[in-house]
């Protein structure tokens, strides 16, 4: 594990299982996806200026004109600048997390041709195409660092780095208390084969010992045989 995590991208048994990709690719598909993030936002924030917010004359399209009124609804906050780095929101904008909740106060009831009849500058269906984009947009700015570490390993890289350092030590000292033990076992088996093969030598010796005093003629029967 510790040589993997030095050099995640050597060819080890691991590759099987860890299909790992340069960190160049990893770094390309979070920048991409940090820019469908901005633009997603961007969008949002377009169609909110320059059609939701604006009091348009009758002469305009009814795409840009539905009988929006009331107050102006509050802007998407952008986490991100035009080149991908972090932005500070500012003050009056939403976050991903409320943007959906605040903007059903400026959702209006609309009549069949799609026309607002009650006070609101935003129409259902408006509402809905612009939840989807904050969820979406909130979805990559939370998974996306998450899953670049799962292409690039990086997150698995942690992972085994925090065992190595929190596991490994405990886990050689163990294994080294297993291997004496079985050790001892191994050495104790073998001792008591040794003391079973000398036992049963000794065993077998001494029946035929036996064996060999009780089929030994006695004296008397020398003596008869003699005379």
């Amino acid at each position: 594990m510790n040589e993997w995590v030095e050099n995640p991208m050597a060819h080890t048994a691991l590759d099987d299982i860890l299909p790992c990709v340069d960190n160049a690719t990893a770094q390309e598909t979070m920048s991409q996806s940090k820019e469908v993030e901005f633009r997603l936002v961007e969008m949002v924030n377009y169609i909110i200026n320059n059609v939701s917010n604006i009091n348009p004359p009758p002469s305009f399209p009814r795409s840009l004109n539905y009988n929006q009124s009331g107050p102006l609804v509050p802007t998407l906050c952008n986490p991100l600048t035009a080149n991908k780095t972090d932005r500070t929101c500012q003050a009056g904008e939403l976050q991903f997390d409320n943007a959906t909740k605040v903007w059903r106060n400026y959702v209006c009831q609309v009549s069949t041709n799609g026309t607002c009849t009650t006070t609101g500058r935003l129409t259902p269906k408006m509402y809905q195409e612009m939840s989807v984009a904050v969820n979406v947009s909130d979805g990559l700015a939370q998974y996306t660092p998450f899953l670049t570490g799962l292409l690039d390993c990086s997150f698995v890289r942690e992972t085994l780095i925090e065992i190595h350092k929190d596991h490994c030590p405990d886990l050689n000292r163990f294994s080294e208390w297993v291997y004496i033990g079985l050790a001892m076992v191994s050495v104790a088996v073998m001792l008591s084969l040794v003391f079973w093969v000398l036992y049963a030598r000794e065993k077998k010796h001494r029946r035929y010992t036996n064996l060999m005093i009780e089929s030994a003629p006695g004296p008397v029967t020398i003596y008869r045989h003699s005379k």
